[in-house]
């Protein structure tokens, strides 16, 4: 897997690829805004994941997931880590864990 130096540079790459939707994290799925779509976590597969360490600030610590639904549509979901993570649910927890 090819690292990337920031985020934005991260995310390009992977619409490339077809990363195309954008999700966001609610306490226990992940939801597309475009199309309304909610993905429990049996319903999609982390594909790829970027870490990013801020150096300086820790405001600038992201993981960035490349998710593939079942139906095969893909996209990104961004988050914090650390101190300025997010409240979820144990299941999406164990589902996002970097190993």
């Amino acid at each position: 897997m090819q690292t990337y130096e920031t985020v934005t540079e991260t995310l390009d790459a992977l619409r490339q690829q077809g990363f195309t939707r954008d999700y966001n994290l609610m306490e226990n799925r992940l939801k597309c805004l475009h199309d309304d779509v909610e993905l429990d976590p049996h319903e999609f597969e982390i594909v790829q994941v970027h870490r990013f360490e801020g150096d300086t600030d820790p405001g600038d610590e992201t993981i960035v997931y490349a998710i593939e639904e079942q139906d095969g549509k893909r996209g990104t979901f961004i988050n914090a880590y650390g101190a300025y993570a997010d409240s979820l649910s144990s299941e999406m927890v164990s589902k996002l864990a970097v190993r």
